[in-house]
């Protein structure tokens, strides 16, 4: 995926992501059912997982291959990319 594909593709996640808020807070605001709430949650955390695994991919893709073009190494390249996914995963 091109550079500004992905930055459409998370932008439009992203807003996606803050309607589906405004929706749980409407729901709140409703005394709409703990379940139902919970699974509009649910769903978020599982999108905003994606959004973050798609940067992930791209900084795997885009800068850790950068980095080993420039000679710093594929040793720094692979730390760089796991001490990456390992802070996502927090």
């Amino acid at each position: 995926m091109t550079e500004e594909k992905l930055k459409k593709d998370l932008i439009n996640r992203l807003k996606t992501l803050k309607g589906h808020i405004g929706g749980i807070e409407k729901m709140i605001e409703e005394d709409k059912d703990c379940i139902d709430i919970l699974i509009q949650i649910s769903a978020i955390k599982s999108s905003i997982d994606k959004v973050g695994l798609a940067i992930i991919e791209d900084h795997a893709h885009e800068c850790v291959i950068s980095s080993i073009d420039e000679g710093e190494g594929i040793e720094t390249a692979v730390k760089d990319a796991i001490e990456t996914v390992l802070k996502f995963a927090k």
